[in-house]
């Protein structure tokens, strides 16, 4: 028979192991914070980004040169991967991106190689003759995994869709083409806590949180514009009705000629960081592809491309 000593040991070994498997296991279950550390910014000026008359100090408090933040979503009406199960929401339009154009409507495009996830660059050259290389690595889906954020990205598989490629390259394409080009979302400003890919997280909650700032389907439906195969629309007819939820005229965006509706996007000026600020909706800065007088198409979807993503 065992001691009491030994055995009295062999209770503390166990009770050890199981205190390091219940540590393991609440790591692994945890949520790790993403947002930046925006501590010093409670002592800058406040002021709407592409408003200000001196140079911002702290880039980690307002995006900067990009000040004009573009929220932008689809209309689309098939994916190409349907019978993989990527199919569109029903009742609503898409995640295209958030964007930051520079004051001036320019704009810059992969400003960090050293954090290209894209594995289909578009451009594959900058203008200044820069070679934006494929990534050829896991998937930015993995990060969110990484980061156990399930939450996340059951959202994204049901409202940021890709066409013809799986949403996950479209989600690479997005971080790497705009958010790297967002100063708000620079390493940096994450502090000594930062974990990799960590901004990556951060700014696919940006891009959801702006989402749904703009309704689009919703605010065209209860105006009495709705997807039709029969009914056309006039440009005037769309910008008015955004135009009186959100103050402001979007950019409509059309195929075909400029007769089938494709794409909104929404311009604003943002008050604080692009995760958490508040933007305020402006006239955008670019003119209709729509047909000015002509008539304009909001087609239905083929009931095979879409399905309901609204829990019930």
């Amino acid at each position: 028979m065992m001691s009491n000593a030994i055995v009295a040991h062999v209770i503390l070994c166990l009770a050890a192991l199981r205190v390091a498997a219940d540590s393991r296991i609440g790591q692994s279950s945890s949520v790790p914070n993403t947002f930046p550390d925006i501590s010093a910014c409670i002592s800058e000026p406040r002021i709407f980004s592409c408003e200000n008359t001196t140079a911002i100090q702290n880039t980690c408090c307002s995006p900067t040169p990009g000040g004009l933040v573009l929220q932008t979503q689809f209309w689309s009406t098939w994916t190409g991967l349907e019978k993989k199960g990527q199919k569109l929401p029903k009742g609503s339009w898409t995640i295209h991106g958030l964007w930051p154009d520079n004051c001036d409507g320019s704009f810059e495009q992969y400003c960090d190689l050293s954090r290209q996830f894209d594995p289909s660059p578009s451009p594959a050259i900058l203008p200044d003759g820069t070679v934006v290389p494929k990534y050829t690595g896991p998937g930015v889906d993995k990060f969110i995994e990484d980061f156990n954020r399930k939450d996340l990205l059951e959202y994204m598989n049901n409202y940021w869709i890709n066409q013809g490629a799986p949403n996950a390259d479209f989600w690479g394409h997005e971080f790497s083409k705009h958010a790297t080009c967002t100063s708000t979302f620079d390493v940096a400003c994450y502090g000594k806590t930062y974990r990799k890919h960590q901004e990556v997280i951060n700014f696919f909650d940006a891009v959801v949180r702006a989402f749904h700032q703009y309704p689009t389907f919703d605010m065209l439906a209860a105006s009495g514009i709705v997807p039709s195969n029969k009914t056309t629309y006039t440009l005037n007819q769309l910008q008015s009705a955004i135009r009186s939820q959100t103050g402001s005229v979007p950019f409509f965006g059309c195929t075909t000629n400029g007769t089938v509706l494709s794409e909104i996007w929404y311009f604003s000026h943002v008050l604080g960081t692009e995760q958490f600020g508040t933007y305020k909706t402006l006239d955008a800065t670019s003119t209709s592809s729509c047909s000015k007088d002509g008539a304009i198409k909001y087609l239905e979807r083929t009931p095979s491309s879409e399905h309901e993503v609204r829990k019930f």
